[in-house]
C-alpha cells in the first residue's frame, strides 16, 4: 500500500494509499501497530513521518525500520 517514501537524512515520509471512503484510516492503523511494538511515529493524513533523534544508534534505525516493514506488512 505504499505510495511514496520521501527523505533527508534520517527525516522521512512514508505515503500509504488511502482506504475506499476512509482516508487516513491505514495511516492510522499502522501508527498504533508502531506504538504498541515500541516504535513513535507521527501520523498525518495518508502519511507516516519519520522524525528520529539526532543522536541514534544503528541499531534503533534497525528497529525503526524493522517494526514499520512488519506493521505495514501486516495491515491491509
Amino acid at each position: 500500500h505504499v505510495i511514496d517514501i520521501r527523505n533527508i537524512g534520517l527525516v522521512g515520509a512514508v505515503e500509504l494509499a488511502p482506504r475506499d471512503g476512509a482516508t487516513g484510516a491505514r495511516a492510522y492503523d499502522a501508527f498504533l501497530g508502531c506504538y504498541e511494538d515500541g516504535v513513535l511515529v507521527r501520523q498525518t493524513g495518508d502519511t507516516l513521518a519519520l522524525a528520529p533523534p539526532l543522536i541514534i544508534t544503528e541499531a534503533q534505525i534497525d528497529q525503526l525500520v524493522g517494526t514499520l516493514r512488519t506493521i505495514l506488512n501486516r495491515i491491509d
